[in-house]
C-alpha cells in the first residue's frame, strides 16, 4: 500500500499545481470584485474622499489584470480542451475476435481484485501497457479501465501461459488508473503535453510558455507518480505465476531481437518496392525458430513450439496478423502512392528478392552510361569489372551515388556499389539458371545455389570493390556458369 499511497500524493501534488494554476487565473477578478464593492459601499476609496483618486487608479489597474488573467485562463483552458492527447496506433480487438484473450484478462483481474481492462488493441512492437481510452471524461461519472495496448509479436511468440506471466503486472494497474486523482493528475498531464505543439508567436505563444511551465513544474511528480504506480502493480502480481514471468521476461528480448531483424532485413526490401508482407507475426516465429537452430545461446527454445501459442487465444489470428501488418508498414515507412500491394511470404522470393536485384541492376547500368562515370565498353557486367579494374571504380561509385540520391560520395558509395554490384551478379546467376532467389528470415533475399545459400558472393564483390581484385569474382562467376559477354535482363 506505500506505492499506491505514494502514487497517490504524487498525484495530488500535481492536482495542487493545477489548482495554484487556477488560482492565479480568478484572485486577481476577485480582487477587483472586493475593490468594487469597497467603492460602492464607501468603505474603500469613496467618491469625493481625498484617496478617491488613488484609490480609482488602482481599481482600474487590478480591473485591468483581471481581465487580462482570465481572457489568458480562458485560452490556456481551451488549449487544454480543444488538444488531442496522442493515441497510439494499434488494431482493436473486439471480444467476439477473441473471447479467450478476453477470459484470461477476466481471470487475471479477478485474481488480483483488480478492474478489468476496458478493450484490448495491437501494436506493432514488443511492449505492452495500459492506455486511457479515447474522449473526454465526464465529471462524476466512474472513471472508465484503461485499454491494454498489446505488443502483437508476444502473442505469435509466447506460448499462451507465458502470455498470462506477462501481463499480470500490467492487469494489475488498472487499480491505480481506477483512483480518481491518479486519474485527473494523469489527465491533467496529458492534457498539457497535448496542448503543447509545433512553436507559436503573439498570444498562442504566451499560451505555450504558460503550459510548459505548468508541465515542467508537473514533470517530476508525474514520473515519481508513474514509478510508484508500477511498482505497486509489480508487487501485487507477484502471487499470480511469478516462476512463469521469470520464463516469459527472457521471451521478451528474444521476440524484440526477431521483430527487429525480420523488419529491416526482410520486410523493409519488400516495403521499398510498394508490398506488405501480410503476415508479419508469423514470420517473426519462423525468424525466431531459425535462430534458434542457428545460435547456441538459443537452444532449447525450439522446443517450446510445442506448447500452445498465445495466437490461438485469437479467433482469426491470420487477419489480425494482415492487419497489424499494414499498420506496420504504414507507421515504418512511406506509403506509395498507389498504396500497399499485400504479399504472401512464398511469392517473397520473386516479387521482392528478384524484383529488387533487377531495380539496382538497371540503376547500375544507367550509372554505366553517366558521362563521369569512365568508358568501357561491353556487356554491362564486363563493363562494370572493368571499371573497376582500371583506377578503382570510384568515378562509378559517384556516378552511381548520385543515381541513388546521394549527392557526395565516399564510404557510402563504395558500399551502395557493392550492393548494387551484387543485385547485377545474382540477376545474370538466376538468367543463367544456375541459382534461384530465396528468403532467409534472419537476412531477407538470398541467393540459392542447390538449395545452398552462396554467402562467399559478398566477399569477392567486396574485393572487387574495395580493392580493385576482379579475378576472384571472375572465377566465381566462371564456376557458376555465367558468362560475362551475356546481357543481364533488367
Amino acid at each position: 500500500m506505500a506505492a499506491v499511497d505514494a502514487a497517490r500524493a504524487h498525484a495530488q501534488a500535481v492536482l495542487r499545481i493545477r489548482g495554484w494554476a487556477l488560482a492565479a487565473t480568478v484572485v486577481p477578478a476577485a480582487l477587483a470584485v472586493v475593490l468594487l464593492a469597497g467603492r460602492l459601499t464607501g468603505r474603500i476609496g469613496a467618491p469625493g474622499s481625498p484617496d478617491g483618486g488613488t484609490w480609482d487608479a488602482v481599481r482600474w489597474a487590478v480591473a485591468a489584470v483581471a481581465v487580462l488573467a482570465l481572457v489568458t485562463g480562458w485560452l490556456v483552458h481551451r488549449s487544454h480542451r480543444t488538444a488531442v492527447p496522442p493515441a497510439t496506433p494499434a488494431v482493436p480487438v473486439c471480444p467476439e475476435e477473441a473471447p479467450e484473450l478476453y477470459r484470461l484478462l477476466v481471470d487475471l483481474a479477478e485474481r488480483l481484485e483488480v478492474p478489468v481492462p476496458s478493450g484490448i488493441a495491437l501494436t506493432p512492437d514488443c511492449d505492452s501497457w495500459l492506455e486511457e481510452p479515447a474522449g473526454p471524461h465526464r465529471r462524476g461519472t466512474p472513471h472508465p479501465a484503461p485499454v491494454l495496448v498489446l505488443g502483437s509479436p508476444f502473442l505469435w511468440w509466447m506460448r499462451a501461459g507465458e502470455l498470462r506471466a506477462l501481463l499480470a503486472p500490467v492487469v494489475a494497474g488498472t487499480a491505480v488508473a481506477a483512483d480518481t486523482d491518479i486519474a485527473a493528475a494523469r489527465r491533467f498531464v496529458r492534457s498539457l503535453d497535448a496542448a503543447l505543439g509545433e512553436p507559436h508567436r503573439g498570444p498562442a505563444a504566451v499560451i505555450d510558455r504558460i503550459n510548459r511551465l505548468l508541465l515542467g513544474a508537473c514533470r517530476e511528480h508525474s514520473a515519481e507518480l508513474e514509478r510508484s504506480a508500477a511498482a505497486w502493480a509489480s508487487h501485487q502480481a507477484r502471487a499470480v505465476d511469478y516462476g512463469m514471468r521469470i520464463a516469459a521476461q527472457e521471451q521478451v528480448g528474444l521476440a524484440y531481437a526477431g521483430w527487429d531483424r525480420l523488419l529491416t532485413r526482410v520486410a523493409l526490401p519488400a516495403w521499398r518496392l510498394g508490398r506488405h508482407p501480410e503476415h508479419l507475426n508469423a514470420g517473426v516465429v519462423a525468424a525466431l525458430t531459425e535462430l534458434a537452430r542457428r545460435d547456441r545461446l538459443a537452444d532449447g527454445y525450439e522446443t517450446r513450439l510445442g506448447d500452445r501459442p498465445a495466437c490461438d487465444l485469437l479467433e482469426e489470428p491470420g487477419r489480425v496478423d494482415a492487419a497489424v501488418s499494414l499498420l506496420a508498414a504504414d507507421l515504418l515507412h512511406q506509403v506509395p502512392p498507389g498504396g500497399w500491394q499485400p504479399l504472401e511470404w512464398d511469392a517473397y522470393p520473386g516479387e521482392v528478392a528478384v524484383r529488387g536485384w533487377r531495380d539496382k541492376s538497371a540503376v547500375l547500368q544507367a550509372a554505366l552510361d553517366d558521362p563521369g562515370a569512365g568508358r568501357a565498353d561491353g556487356p554491362p557486367l564486363a563493363r562494370v569489372l572493368a571499371r573497376l579494374a582500371a583506377g578503382g571504380g570510384d568515378a562509378l561509385a559517384a556516378a552511381l551515388a548520385g543515381r541513388c540520391g546521394h549527392t557526395a560520395p565516399g564510404r557510402h558509395a563504395r558500399d551502395l556499389l557493392a550492393d548494387h554490384l551484387t543485385a547485377m551478379v545474382s540477376c545474370a546467376v538466376v538468367d543463367a539458371g544456375a541459382a534461384v532467389a530465396g528468403l532467409d528470415w534472419l537476412d531477407g533475399p538470398v541467393l540459392l545455389m542447390g538449395g545452398v545459400r552462396r554467402a562467399d558472393l559478398v566477399a569477392v564483390v567486396g574485393q572487387a570493390v574495395e580493392l580493385g581484385k576482379d579475378a576472384p569474382l571472375r572465377g566465381w562467376l566462371e564456376t557458376a556458369g555465367v558468362r560475362l559477354a551475356r546481357p543481364v535482363r533488367s
